[in-house]
C-alpha cells in the first residue's frame, strides 16, 4: 500500500471564508488523503512553517479577497528559501485567467476556479505527487 499523500489546506489572508476550503480538504481526505487544516488567516509565514512540521508533499491554498499576487510570490519564496522545492503547491478561488498564468511562472502547479470539479482536483493531486489515481 503506498503511503497516504500528506496535503495542508491553508486559507491565507483576511479573507473569512472557508466553506470551499473545507469542501476541497474533505474531498481530499474521502479520496485517502491525510489532510492538515491550518484555518483562517494564515500567512505565508505560518503556511510554510506548518508544511515543514507537518511534512506534506502539497500545500492548497484557498483565496477569495484578491490577495494571491501578493500571499502566492511569498509562500514559493518562503518554500525555496528553505529548500522546500519538491512541495508542490495548488491554489484554488477567484483567480482572473491572466492571474493563473503569473502564478504558474511562478511555479504553481494548478490553478483551480470556481466550478472546478472535485474528481479533477484529486485527480491531479495524485498525477503530481505520483500515485495511482
Amino acid at each position: 500500500m503506498d503511503p497516504k499523500i500528506r496535503v495542508l489546506v491553508a486559507k491565507p489572508g483576511l479573507d473569512g471564508h472557508d466553506r470551499g476550503a473545507k469542501i476541497i480538504a474533505r474531498a481530499l481526505r474521502d479520496a485517502g488523503m491525510e489532510v492538515i487544516y491550518t484555518g483562517l488567516r494564515q500567512t505565508p509565514e505560518m503556511i510554510v512553517n506548518a508544511a515543514l512540521q507537518e511534512d506534506v508533499q502539497v500545500i492548497g491554498l484557498s483565496i477569495l479577497s484578491g490577495a494571491h499576487g501578493a500571499i502566492v510570490p511569498r509562500v514559493m519564496e518562503l518554500l525555496r528559501e528553505k529548500k522546500m522545492d519538491d512541495v508542490l503547491v495548488v491554489v484554488g478561488g477567484i483567480i482572473p485567467d491572466d492571474d493563473a498564468v503569473e502564478l504558474k511562472n511562478l511555479g504553481v502547479a494548478a490553478v483551480f476556479q470556481p466550478g472546478a470539479a472535485l474528481d479533477e482536483i484529486v485527480r491531479f493531486v495524485r498525477r503530481a505527487v505520483g500515485t495511482a489515481a
